[in-house]
């Protein structure tokens, strides 16, 4: 009889690393012949990938652990990521814990588990369940903003080397995906791992962008300090490059901006905005923004407020300040009240939602190409996808998969986003 397959499951919390390391966690596993378990099917293996950048963070971490010990009994239950990085001893007290991996030791994880096998390198083959690929290209930051854990539990800055990144594009790219993002803890700090004469992130785009079958590179987080003009002349001019940034704000406040040890101002944060626009009118945005950081006041606020609105976001990712332990912002004065967090929360929401819908309606009428996703829940006769402007669009369903570069025409603007027609041409996944 053939020899059951050996199950896992790994729950992955927080940031676009983590979402890397756990598919690198995947294929690793899947080529040392285990496979993934579905729904409610027992696993012999899990794996919880944790993040701690807030409170409610640490939380959901805890939540999937314990879940996966009751779910999964008898299983090895490996707990990794910035929360056990942070409190180890804690979370390795939950009941079925059976190891608990410090981040530094993250890419080693599965050679701890299993010293007598070779275990594949610490790579993504393809990222499971999407159709743009998540690449990580540097690790850790040297910024210690006042407000941010990450520091302490992913360590200093350090990059990839650009060879080993395009080596691992290329091989995406062979499995069919088309969209490319770049992403790490703070990619403005990329050094292509050279003490001497380093890389910048400017060479590293214009070395993606020429790889052959690649059809959209993307930079996710970004400060706009970090956005000079070689790497505007580096996205401006490349090929596949996408006409967007997320570029983050935090707060539209100089005084905040400085409580929080930001390395810009807001004038510099639309500098950097008019500077793009100005080269193209088309170029979109989106952004973070912390609400409520220590003794932020109304006219604080309203600043922040104000940038969005100036601006117009096509997506805004908000997150109420939350004080993490060994952090300075954490014993300022001023905490602001839980509740005028929740009205600030609120607002936020609102005028993200008003302001993108408004930069939609810029782009009706216009002819995109969009990367098809997923099955909207809410429209299940739509397929919807993003433009390379990172706009949300809905397209008929009709014969049409995920993972399909479709150009369409823009018709109408709703709260999901820009309902469009298809036009003739399509270029479908390889």
């Amino acid at each position: 009889m053939e020899e059951k397959s050996k199950k896992f499951k790994i729950v992955t919390l927080g940031c676009r690393t983590n979402q890397y390391e756990s598919q690198a966690y995947h294929d690793q596993l899947t080529q040392l012949g285990y496979s993934r378990a579905d729904g409610d099917e027992a696993a012999d293996l899990c794996i919880v990938n944790t993040c701690t950048v807030t409170e409610a963070a640490d939380k959901g971490s805890k939540q999937e652990i314990k879940q996966l010990a009751k779910r999964n009994p008898g299983a090895k239950l490996v707990v990794t990521g910035c929360s056990a990085e942070r409190q180890p001893e804690e979370l390795k007290a939950i009941g079925g814990v059976t190891h608990v991996v410090a981040n530094k030791d993250k890419e080693q994880l599965l050679q701890h588990l299993f010293p007598d096998l070779e275990v594949p390198e610490f790579a993504i083959r393809h990222f499971d369940a999407h159709t743009r690929a998540f690449v990580k290209v540097q690790d850790g930051c040297n910024s210690f903003c006042t407000y941010c854990i990450i520091p302490y539990v992913r360590g200093r800055s350090r990059s990839r080397s650009i060879s080993d990144i395009v080596r691992e594009v290329e091989g995406l790219i062979a499995q069919g995906f088309q969209e490319v993002v770049l992403t790490g803890i703070n990619i403005g700090d990329f050094d292509g791992n050279k003490e001497e004469n380093p890389d910048r992130l400017a060479d590293l785009v214009r070395v993606v962008d020429k790889i052959p079958g690649l059809k959209r590179l993307r930079i996710s987080s970004i400060d706009p300090d970090e956005v000079d003009d070689d790497l505007m002349d580096a996205v401006l001019g490349g090929q596949n490059t996408c006409p967007s940034f997320h570029l983050v704000l935090q707060s539209g406040s100089n005084a905040v901006l400085k409580r929080m040890n930001r390395k810009y101002t807001r004038q510099i944060f639309m500098e950097t905005v008019e500077k793009l626009k100005k080269a193209e009118p088309h170029f979109t945005f989106t952004t973070d923004v912390i609400v409520g950081f220590p003794g932020e006041t109304d006219f604080d606020f309203k600043e922040t407020l104000a940038v969005m609105e100036e601006v117009q976001f096509a997506k805004v990712h908000m997150f109420p300040y939350s004080p993490r332990p060994r952090t300075r912002a954490a014993l300022y004065p001023n905490q602001v009240p839980a509740d005028l967090m929740r009205e600030r929360k609120g607002e936020v929401l609102r005028v993200a939602e008003q302001t993108a819908f408004q930069l939609r309606n810029a782009f009706l009428g216009t002819r995109q190409w969009v990367l098809t996703e997923q099955i909207d829940p809410h429209k299940p006769d739509w397929i919807s996808g993003h433009s390379g402007g990172f706009l949300p669009i809905l397209i008929p369903r009709r014969e049409y998969a995920a993972n399909q570069l479709i150009e369409v025409e823009t018709l109408e603007n709703s709260a999901e986003g820009l309902i469009s027609r298809p036009l003739a041409r399509q270029v479908q996944c390889a």
